[in-house]
């Protein structure tokens, strides 16, 4: 009797250490997601933070600095003033006259998603012009901005690349049954995907890669 007492007591010990044990690497898995989000967000605002410096060096023509200034703006309200329902609703708005752009929005994951790849359309349109890249590129800061947003640009990818690996990792922990059964991930909620346009590459020029996000020309 004595026996079985001890070894159900030990049983329980074992499986309430390894619950506190998965419970304590889905909080550390939750937290890698957070940390990983937070440096996304700042790789995302350094790149529109440079993007309206180029829009506003007066080295592009008005009218594509209005384009490049206004997708930049987009993004940054996305992820700074507009967030949750409210950004979800304030989109769906702007969009509602329009039914490509809604169904754009809508396979996005709109709001943020959808302004970041518009600014990166916005960037190669800019950019991505027939020895547009390097004409800038000889006319003093042109060549500085140009240079900070193929830096920008690659940080963006490796950040976002690293944050979608942790919300995978996440989400394939929360699904073990373990931690469905007994709710260990609590209140927390389920981590998404960013899924964003973030390539600038455009192919055609010497020296210019096909997988990273560089501001190559065309």
């Amino acid at each position: 009797m004595t026996t079985n007492v001890i070894v159900i007591v030990a049983v329980a010990i074992l499986v309430g250490v390894y619950v506190s044990w998965r419970a304590g690497r889905l909080d550390r898995l939750h937290a890698r997601v957070d940390g990983a989000r937070a440096a996304l967000d700042a790789a995302l605002l350094r790149r529109s933070s440079v993007a309206l410096e180029l829009a506003a060096c007066g080295l592009l023509d008005p009218a594509t600095s209005l384009l490049l200034a206004q997708a930049a703006h987009d993004a940054r309200a996305a992820h700074d003033g507009l967030t949750g329902h409210d950004a979800r609703t304030g989109w769906d708005s702007r969009i509602a006259g329009d039914g490509r752009a809604g169904l754009h929005a809508r396979a996005a994951g709109a709001p943020a998603e959808l302004a970041e790849s518009d600014l990166t359309r916005a960037l190669r349109a800019a950019l991505g012009q027939s020895g547009f890249r390097a004409a800038l590129t000889a006319r003093g800061q042109g060549g500085e901005l140009v240079a900070e947003l193929d830096a920008a640009a690659h940080q963006v990818f490796l950040a976002r690349r690293f944050y979608n690996d942790a919300v995978a990792v996440t989400l394939a922990a929360r699904r073990r049954r373990l931690v469905r059964v007994l709710r260990l991930a609590g209140q927390a909620p389920l981590p998404e995907f960013f899924e964003m346009e973030d390539l600038l590459v455009v192919t055609g020029e010497p020296g210019s890669g096909t997988d990273m996000p560089h501001l190559a020309a065309g």
